[in-house]
């Protein structure tokens, strides 16, 4: 803050600043996850705003649906004194940790698949190579 106003970004400046497109902005802007501001027909992000991106981008970080996310940011949103949608963020949690966990055992079973597969194939492939000499 300067004087009492908020600095205020431009588009360009806020996508730079995290490493996205103007694009990527003004598609969350249509799907109503984040408010910019406007002066006259130019897009303008106040800290909140950017703060409130870090959330979107790191939800789809962490493999969050954009319909998830926005909820996600409801609970965000909500006075930290409201239990129940703490308690409702602390579940939207546990279940994304749940199909994480899922996910790798799912990924640590097919890795060791194909670790076996291609050890299979390399002792297949010495067994012909030192047949041809």
């Amino acid at each position: 803050m300067l004087d009492g106003f908020e600095r205020l970004q431009g588009i360009q400046e806020v996508a730079d600043s995290l490493g996205i497109t103007p694009r990527t902005l003004r598609l969350y802007e249509d799907r109503g996850l984040i408010a910019p501001q406007r002066i006259g027909a130019q897009r303008v992000y106040s800290h909140r705003e950017t703060n409130r991106m870090r959330r979107i981008m790191r939800g789809k970080r962490l493999g969050f649906s954009l319909r998830q996310i926005r909820e996600l940011l409801a609970l965000y949103d909500a006075d930290p004194r409201h239990v129940a949608q703490m308690r409702g963020l602390a579940e939207r949690c546990r279940e994304r940790i749940e199909d994480l966990q899922a996910q790798k055992v799912a990924l640590e079973l097919t890795l060791d698949e194909l670790v076996r597969i291609e050890r299979e194939a390399l002792a297949g492939n010495v067994g012909v190579d030192d047949q041809k000499r």
